[in-house]
């Protein structure tokens, strides 16, 4: 697993080949990212998960797969990661989970009053597009 994380120089992540080979398994992964959601190792496999899950959705994996491990991916909802809080909305957005409606608008929210010091770019970006998503 090699994820590099947005610095001076990019201000997006970037993954290894293993990460693509990942997400064309499709819905075998979900098994594996539910557990590895439910225990990660750090931040960096918690995005690598995360970002299999928006490729599985970019390449037809039923919505509802991915609406099935909502309970893993709720965990997350209150990070203060603007990496996860990108991947998230982006998940969010792409499957539309009714439960998921609230905890972008506290994102928004909580990032409006203190925004991530450390982001290299704007989360709320992502957070706001879906929830225009979610309203259309």
């Amino acid at each position: 697993m090699t994820v590099t994380f947005p610095n001076q120089q990019i201000n997006y992540c970037t993954f290894d080949e293993n990460v693509y080979k990942r997400a064309k398994e499709g819905e075998n992964q979900i098994p594996q990212i539910r557990t590895e959601l439910k225990n990660p190792k750090n931040e960096a496999q918690i995005i690598e998960d995360l970002f299999v899950l928006n490729l599985m959705l970019d390449n037809g994996v039923d919505k509802q797969k991915i609406n099935d491990i909502y309970p893993e991916l709720s965990r997350y909802n209150d990070t203060k990661s603007p990496n996860i809080q990108t991947f998230l909305a982006g998940i969010y957005r792409k499957t539309k989970i009714p439960d998921a409606f609230g905890p972008l608008v506290k994102m928004l929210i909580q990032d409006s009053i203190n925004p991530p010091k450390d982001a290299h770019f704007d989360p709320t970006e992502e957070i706001g597009g879906a929830i225009l998503d979610y309203l259309a």
